[in-house]
């Protein structure tokens, strides 16, 4: 019973450690070494933040992350889920990315209070991959008023 565990255990670590590596033979590659091949990603992003700095309080603002489809199969966006309403994501809905092929996703966000903000949006894509972008800026708050009214100005006029 023990030599029975210790033979399927023997082979349970070896092939779980070579079920990530590839073995090429020197001529095609050059390298005598076991290397391990990582596949990409297939969804990229150009950027996985934006910060829209200072903005003004009640001025909504956009940024537009683009989506680039690095795998060699087509990459469809099931849903993009912002973190809270005040953030609003637009895409192309129902459109297959093909390999090599770009898309965009348009990020609006509501600055209806004043103070710093960030705020995550989850694209998941291909049967439930996800990736997560953020927005962040700090809203200003606009003044109740314009100007005060100055009343030193009726001495200027004589």
């Amino acid at each position: 019973m023990k030599r029975t565990f210790i033979v399927f255990a023997t082979f349970f670590i070896i092939g779980s450690s070579t079920a990530q590596t590839n073995t090429k033979p020197a001529k095609a590659t050059g390298i005598t070494a076991t290397e391990t091949i990582k596949t990409p990603e297939a969804l990229g992003l150009k950027e996985n933040e934006y910060d829209f700095g200072k903005i003004p309080q009640d001025k909504p603002v956009t940024h537009v992350f683009e989506v680039v489809n690095y795998g060699t199969d087509s990459l469809k966006i099931s849903n993009v889920a912002a973190s809270c309403g005040c953030t609003t994501p637009e895409w192309e809905r129902n459109k297959a990315i093909e390999p090599n092929g770009s898309s965009e996703i348009k990020v609006g966000y509501n600055a209806a209070s004043p103070g710093t903000f960030a705020k995550t949006i989850t694209i998941t894509y291909n049967d439930g991959q996800t990736k997560v972008i953020t927005i962040k800026g700090e809203v200003w708050s606009t003044p109740a008023t314009s100007a005060p009214e100055n009343k030193s100005l009726e001495s200027l006029k004589n």
